[in-house]
């Protein structure tokens, strides 16, 4: 059947959160956390023990507003014209599969990543769409467009709960913001995101928080107090400080000291100690750059980096907008993302996500746009074991429905917790203590494991 998925992704509307928490994230985290923030919580014992997982980390791009799938990975060259579009298709390399053309570079790297044409669901808004992609699970009531909600943990907060994170890093960052649903709600704002604003490819590029006092830099901090109080220069650091002013270099003081003192950690954030010929490669832009930023966050053992890119809801000149850079920036940064780990050996251990909230819908309207469509969508996988050069699913010959190896978003969810060593199948508990299921009836994705 080929909406057969509808009835299985509503199910469980009354999921233990009461009211109030339909209206709460989680203690503020609908803006990520500033190190300071992350560091308190964390150091006041919040991040819980017996982490899990294994190893994998994962670089989650997110275009936000619904990138169609006819104008990226699942071109429909023999529709007409009113469904077609106006671009052409390029060849990848593997044999009869073929991209939009505005996605060249992607094309010739299909060979390190699965596309999954075949994903589809029924929240056709962007307020749930976004929840159900970045959580997992479909809102409990219903929420509009412009809805900024987290029914449920963001699956960065998840994986933020459930792994050790070495040097004093954050387990889940953002950049440049946090999506409307990325957030921790039950789980805490300790597992919000670190979200890391600034553009990295202006030249004053810096990670706030995250800069070295003067004292600090050249050594001349040489007792616990003059440590302190270099530390409190920076303004976080004084704002908590001040809360407390009886308390000495704690755990808390020592993590942000760990941080901003580590080298590797430093080394990480400085964007600028890699080759002029590797960031001309990932695109010279804000994108592209964060995109590096995130291969270099996760090769230090950041577990997830989610890399937002707004702008996708094209119902109006969608042709005219891909036509500028929006497109081309993607198809460059990505594929150099995916070759970069490749060639570094790190794409074993590193997955990379593509997606969106939906497609777009298949007749092109009066403004020369699509609206919104999430009876079908594209999702790239590479990395962590995923094969490459495979196309899982299909949709129709004109593109309106997934019709072959449908998947919802909680088989994409857990198959992505499976990749990542945490068990889909456990159990949370809300702030009340009400059991609250992580991935309800989510089957893996089998393409993803062969």
């Amino acid at each position: 059947m080929r909406h057969n998925y509808f009835s299985r992704n509503c199910e469980d509307r009354n999921n233990g959160f009461g009211r109030r928490q339909f209206i709460q994230t989680g203690l503020g985290a609908l803006g990520g956390l500033g190190l300071t923030d992350m560091l308190k919580l964390q150091s006041a014992g919040a991040a819980g023990p017996g982490k899990k997982g294994n190893d994998t980390r994962c670089i989650f791009i997110w275009l936000d507003g619904g990138p169609s799938h006819y104008e990226t990975f699942d071109p429909k060259p023999d529709a007409p014209s009113e469904i077609r579009g106006e671009f052409g298709t390029v060849p990848t390399t593997v044999p009869g599969v073929h991209f939009c053309d505005k996605f060249p570079h992607l094309a010739k790297t299909f060979d390190h990543f699965t596309v999954i044409r075949s994903i589809a669901h029924n929240q056709n808004n962007h307020g749930a769409g976004n929840h159900y992609l970045m959580t997992g699970r479909p809102t409990p009531v219903p929420v509009g467009c412009g809805a900024y909600v987290t029914f449920h943990p963001s699956i960065g907060s998840v994986v933020s709960e459930n792994r050790q994170v070495p040097h004093g890093l954050p387990a889940y960052v953002s950049t440049p913001r946090m999506s409307r649903s990325g957030g921790p709600n039950f789980l805490g704002a300790q597992h919000a995101p670190f979200v890391i604003s600034d553009n990295p490819n202006s030249d004053s590029f810096r990670v706030r928080d995250v800069t070295l006092p003067k004292e600090i830099e050249d050594g001349r901090a040489k007792s616990r107090v003059e440590l302190r109080r270099s530390l409190d220069q920076m303004r976080r650091i004084t704002d908590a400080a001040a809360e407390d002013p009886a308390v000495a270099l704690d755990e808390y003081y020592a993590s942000a000291f760990d941080l901003v003192t580590s080298t590797e950690a430093q080394n990480a954030f400085d964007i600028t100690r890699e080759k002029e010929e590797t960031r001309d490669a990932y695109g010279r832009n804000d994108f592209g750059q964060r995109l590096l930023m995130a291969r270099r966050l996760t090769e230090v053992g950041v577990p997830f980096v989610t890399v937002y890119y707004g702008g996708w809801d094209d119902h109006r000149k969608l042709f005219e907008n891909y036509k500028k850079d929006k497109a081309e920036r993607v198809d460059v940064g990505v594929s150099a993302l995916i070759q970069d780990l490749a060639d570094r050996g790190s794409l074993d251990n590193t997955m990379v996500v593509l997606l969106g909230e939906f497609g777009r819908t298949p007749k092109i309207n009066k403004d020369a746009g699509r609206d919104h469509w999430s009876f079908a969508m594209s999702v790239i996988m590479a990395g962590a074991g995923i094969p490459g050069g495979q196309i899982v699913g299909a949709t129709d010959v004109k593109g309106y429905y997934a019709n072959e190896n449908i998947y919802a978003p909680e088989d994409f969810a857990a198959s992505l917790y499976t990749k990542m060593g945490i068990d889909h199948q456990t159990t949370l508990h809300d702030t009340s203590g009400r059991p609250v299921q992580l991935v309800n009836n989510g089957r893996l994705i089998k393409e993803l494991f062969a």
